[in-house]
């Protein structure tokens, strides 16, 4: 249910439309009163991304995204934006906070001459040094400056906003969320097991910046004393190498390490509802706020501010990125004391309920609206 409402109608632009996104956009449309209409184009065929057409709510205007260069000098111009504000008339629009989106001035530009609000939203600002840096940093200034307000995926991207002296008041903070609110009670798991394995969980797609080598070697340091096993569920270019690297590990005729392939609906429920810790040892992976909802604790490693605002000391690990050591003692903690990991799974599980989840999130964007409309 949805609280909080913008009276007005939304444009939002974003450069893709990634398949966990649509429950967010569609429960902001349904908080419009106006409606919303999104402006998405197809990402490149090297980022994997597995994208969307279909909203419920939101009206969709697929935009033709044009990717200029890579890497550190990529950009994206995204054909007939004008055209899509002009048929879609909004009150407000919020756009991604990136300089790097060509079409992204013409488009303030069409909203100031109409004396409409234009948000920013962002992971936040690269922090630079070297010589180049004094430069970079008013760029992003000037860049920054030209909306009415911020809003920031994590704490950590709000205070990158805040170190380039963007006003507090203009800074809003929308805990990155794909997970609505849990229906129903908290899933219940034994507070003990008797003679069966604890189960560690990844879930998500089998690349290298995932870095589940890390977790396969983490898993084969673990005492042969201990029952575990490691579940990977999810298909990807990595899966071969993994296999490899995990053959040989078994319990009797049972591999101790196994892949389970790709797994939806009713099938997935069923391995959430059997693990006992989830892992994400690497970059990405938005499953971590699925495995909280799901009441298990979690370890997980540090990347773009948005895993410091879900993991805490009393629901799980949060450990440096790329550092096998640092995965392997904390699996060790972890899996010592099942007590704990049922307590830190509840905690899980209330974060998502009260803190992070996607209603949480649409809120604060009609919070920025309402204040700057």
């Amino acid at each position: 249910m949805i609280g909080k409402k913008f009276s007005g109608r939304l444009a939002l632009q974003q450069r893709v439309l990634p398949h966990y996104r649509a429950p967010f956009f569609d429960t902001l449309a349904s908080a419009c009163e106006g409606g919303m209409s999104l402006f998405a184009g197809d990402s490149r065929a090297v980022e994997h991304i597995s994208t969307s057409k279909n909203l419920s709510v939101a009206e969709y205007t697929h935009a033709k995204n044009r990717h200029l260069l890579s890497g550190s000098f990529y950009f994206c111009h995204q054909e007939k934006i004008i055209n899509w504000l002009e048929n879609t008339n909004p009150d407000a629009l919020i756009v991604e906070a990136n300089p790097r989106y060509l079409s992204t001035p013409s488009a303030i530009n069409w909203m100031r001459a109409r004396n409409h609000p234009v948000i920013g939203w962002g992971l936040g600002a690269p922090q630079r040094a070297g010589v180049l840096a004094g430069l970079q940093k008013k760029n992003w200034m000037r860049f920054l400056n030209k909306f009415d307000a911020l809003i920031a995926y994590s704490q950590r991207g709000a205070d990158d906003y805040a170190a380039l002296n963007i006003p507090q008041e203009k800074i809003f903070v929308a805990h990155n969320s794909v997970a609505l609110k849990p229906k129903g009670e908290m899933l219940q798991r034994p507070l003990y097991k008797a003679n069966e394995p604890l189960i560690i969980l990844f879930v998500g797609r089998l690349q290298a910046r995932k870095r589940l080598d890390n977790l396969i070697q983490a898993f084969k340091r673990m005492s042969e004393d201990l029952m575990l096993r490691l579940w990977i569920v999810g298909d990807g270019p990595e899966r071969d190498h993994l296999e490899n690297l995990a053959s040989g590990m078994t319990s009797g005729e049972i591999p101790k390490i196994q892949f389970l392939g790709k797994r939806h609906g009713a099938e997935l429920n069923l391995v959430w509802r059997e693990a006992d810790i989830f892992v994400l040892p690497g970059t990405g992976g938005l499953s971590v706020q699925e495995a909280m909802s799901h009441a298990l604790p979690v370890i997980v490693a540090q990347g773009d501010g948005t895993q410091d605002d879900l993991v805490q000391s009393k629901n799980g690990w949060l450990i440096p990125p790329d550092n096998l050591d640092a995965l392997t003692i904390s699996l060790e903690d972890a899996v010592s004391d099942i007590l704990r990991l049922r307590k830190m799974g509840a905690e899980s599980w209330r974060i998502i309920s009260e803190e992070v989840n996607v209603e949480k999130m649409v809120d604060v964007f009609i919070d920025a609206l309402t204040q700057t409309a």
